[in-house]
């Protein structure tokens, strides 16, 4: 019998047939697989499929074979490691609706079919907080790009009205930085780049960020972005609100010790202070942001010093209490 022009096909139709319907669980049988690459035209018997099986393992692939028939083994990525990505993506504010769907059915295909159908089920992404920006994918390509490439990038940069629409700031002019890295903080991708201009680095929401194309112009501002440590520096910098940095320090209760670790990691000293506090000192980006933080433990923080810091807090709290009185 002459073979099929299919029959070269023979090895890469067997993989995917493994990949995408067997695991464990759900073996498959020889006899589905001869029928399977007979349905795609392509001969097989009992011998070259076992031959076939050993190739696929030589060439690294965990072929398994058992009394019900074969499956992969181990895959690149465990199911418990699927879900975690599916839901890394469902909860990331700054991925749309469409783009989380659409690339939850891509993680859903580094899994057989039916390991995918237990990712399907904990997909709940309808009523979350979604960026309203599809444009986003292609800017964080951009942005590496130009930061690869040592190029400066120009963009506009909006925000939304009451009604909805986009509003660009400095009416409408373009922003022209040096871009450096991206960071994910607080459910939102941020670009930190140098602004030549103001002479400072300085953060912008990818998702605000509209038509970014680099420039022929170097990047400039390298020597302060290498002197910031990029794996403190979100630590003291609150919302991604730049101010000046300084040394601060903080008196918490006790049962918020967890609170600060979670915020500052675990190589931040906690000093005692009584039975019932402890004392804190750390770098911080000096902003209304940062007091909102503060703020948000209410009388179960006290900021200490330096004193033109605890000022300034004081003269916030007062204007919003201001706002609530008779």
């Amino acid at each position: 019998m002459a073979k099929s022009a299919n029959q070269k096909l023979k090895l890469l139709y067997l993989l995917k047939l493994l990949r995408e319907q067997s695991d464990e669980a759900h073996p498959i049988p020889m006899q589905e697989i001869i029928a399977f690459l007979e349905a795609k035209d392509i001969r097989a018997e009992r011998k070259s499929i076992y031959d076939d099986m050993e190739a696929l393992r030589q060439f690294g692939i965990d072929v398994v074979g058992s009394r019900k028939g074969y499956y992969i083994g181990q895959r690149e990525f465990e199911l418990p490691e699927l879900m975690l990505l599916v839901d890394s993506v469902q909860s990331s504010k700054f991925i749309t609706h469409r783009k989380t769907l659409s690339l939850i059915r891509k993680i859903e295909g580094l899994a057989s079919v039916h390991e995918g159908k237990l990712l399907q089920r904990q997909v709940f992404v309808r009523n979350r907080v979604k960026s309203m920006n599809e444009s986003i994918y292609y800017h964080v390509d951009e942005i590496s790009a130009a930061i690869t490439g040592d190029h400066s990038i120009r963009f506009h940069y909006f925000e939304y009205t009451v009604k909805k629409e986009r509003r660009y700031r400095h009416d409408g002019a373009w922003y022209e930085v040096s871009p450096f890295a991206l960071m994910w903080d607080d459910e939102n991708y941020y670009l930190l780049a140098w602004d030549d201009a103001a002479g400072m680095l300085k953060h912008y929401r990818v998702d605000k960020m509209a038509n970014i194309s680099q420039t022929e112009q170097p990047r400039q501002g390298k020597e302060a972005f290498a002197a910031v440590d990029m794996s403190a520096y979100s630590q003291r910098v609150f919302g991604m609100f730049t101010g000046h940095e300084e040394q601060v320090r903080l008196r918490f209760k006790n049962r918020l010790a967890g609170a600060v670790l979670d915020r500052f990691g675990q190589d931040i000293i906690l000093v005692p202070d009584g039975d019932e506090h402890f004392i804190v000192t750390l770098p911080a980006a000096i902003s209304p942001q940062f007091f909102a933080w503060v703020f948000g433990f209410g009388e179960e923080v006290e900021l200490l010093s330096p004193a033109h810091v605890r000022e300034a807090l004081a003269v916030q709290a007062r204007a919003i209490a201001a706002m609530y009185e008779p």
